[in-house]
């Protein structure tokens, strides 16, 4: 008895506030739920099914992108931690009914999974993802460039977020170092001027002035892969995108 009451005393019970970024059925009665905290970082948290807590839950609270306040079991040592209550924080009014929102909304979630991986405690990342999933559910115009600018903006919270002073028309942009630059690496990682010139273009980008940014499918799908490029050379453990071709479409 003593021993079972000595690891009780081991669980931690914290509230915070999370993000779902993918959920994943585990054996029959049980899901393990990848989440972006506010608290902690990223948590993979374990959810069990019972009469109280039906397969019906978990399209309410656990799709890709829900905001929810969850309480957390953790025990040291464990990878997962296990989902002791969980509720909506915010109703999202348009993102899961709107085709082309939904279509972002799943690039968006596969995109931090990868470029969150090792994240730990980071309120102010949260913050902006939190509001930035808020503004796109609640925007009425200007959505088509906003998966380009959440990838460019997020990588200033990762700490990689390119130059922009170091900006000259003609320069080309070096992606190892983040920088535009007159002179060409004698590495192979850099955009031409053309391409340079989209980065600066996408680095100006904000909510408020997102629509005024006119783009053809072909210019934003070239965006997209430099811009992956650009994360898989600062984060090396950054994966290939399922979710990329659907938005190819867009």
């Amino acid at each position: 008895m003593k021993k079972k009451n000595a690891i009780f005393a081991l669980e931690m019970e914290h509230k915070t506030r999370a993000i779902v970024l993918r959920t994943t059925k585990y054996g029959e009665d049980k899901y393990i739920i990848d989440f972006l905290t506010r608290d902690s970082g990223r948590e993979s948290s374990i959810w069990k099914i019972s009469k109280n807590r039906n397969a019906k839950v978990i399209k309410q609270l656990f799709q890709p992108l829900t905001i929810a306040d969850v309480v957390l079991d953790s025990v040291p040592n464990k990878q997962l931690s296990h989902i002791k209550e969980a509720r909506l924080a915010y109703v999202y009014s348009s993102l899961p009914f709107e085709e082309k929102k939904l279509s972002l909304a799943f690039f968006v979630a596969e995109f931090i999974m990868y470029a969150t991986r090792d994240l730990h405690n980071d309120s102010i990342l949260y913050d902006f993802v939190e509001q930035s999933l808020i503004w796109l559910d609640t925007a009425d115009k200007g959505i088509a460039n906003f998966h380009l600018m959440f990838m460019i903006r997020m990588s200033k919270f990762l700490g990689f977020f390119p130059d922009m002073s170091s900006y000259r028309p003609g320069y080309i942009f070096d992606l190892r170092e983040g920088r535009f630059s007159g002179e060409v690496p004698t590495h192979r990682d850099y955009l031409l001027p053309e391409d340079a010139n989209k980065m600066h273009i996408l680095m100006r980008m904000t909510p408020s002035n997102l629509h005024y940014f006119k783009m053809t499918k072909k210019e934003r799908n070239r965006i997209i892969d430099f811009s992956l490029q650009f994360y898989r050379l600062h984060i090396p453990q950054f994966g290939e995108m399922k979710t990329l071709e659907v938005l190819r479409a867009l």
